[in-house]
């Protein structure tokens, strides 16, 4: 098994994991996006997103997408967006190896603070993060507007 900045090709394999993702997280049917929009999003001229994949027999077992934020306290930040192994490859090592790659990115990179979310019933998940020494913040709320409620409020302004 190998981790490895992903390639344009690997965006098919990609997605299936963030479908696998959203299956997992209880959300089978949130993922609107396409292979295209990877390629797009990704593989620009201002890539919007970076991506590891950890690579089993020339198939992909896992991936880690990471994106550059801006922190007004502490600067330039990266945050994981996701990080996903096949539910077959699990407990073998590949989410680790994973997680430390986009965590050495972030040390390279110099970014003041590599932050994520997590859902408070992956416990597996929470345990990991915290045996390597993440801090998990549990007074703040995740607030988000969807692409329905984004055009709600567009209306009511106007």
């Amino acid at each position: 098994m190998q981790v490895r900045i992903a390639l344009q090709e690997d965006m098919p394999q990609v997605l299936e994991l963030i479908r696998e993702l959203a299956r997992f997280e209880k959300e089978p049917d949130a993922v609107d996006i396409s292979t295209e929009d990877l390629v797009k999003e990704g593989f620009s001229d201002q890539p919007l997103f970076h991506c590891f994949v950890a690579e089993n027999d020339d198939q992909i077992v896992g991936m880690a997408l990471v994106y550059f934020r801006f922190s007004t306290w502490k600067g330039r930040t990266l945050h994981l967006e996701d990080l996903i192994v096949k539910e077959d490859y699990r407990g073998k090592g590949i989410g680790e190896a994973l997680y430390t790659a986009v965590m050495k990115y972030g040390h390279e990179q110099g970014v003041k603070r590599v932050e994520w979310v997590v859902l408070d019933w992956n416990y597996g998940a929470l345990k990991f993060y915290e045996r390597s020494g993440a801090t998990i913040l549990k007074d703040w709320y995740l607030a988000q507007m969807d692409e329905q409620s984004l055009e709600n409020f567009i209306k009511r302004i106007e």
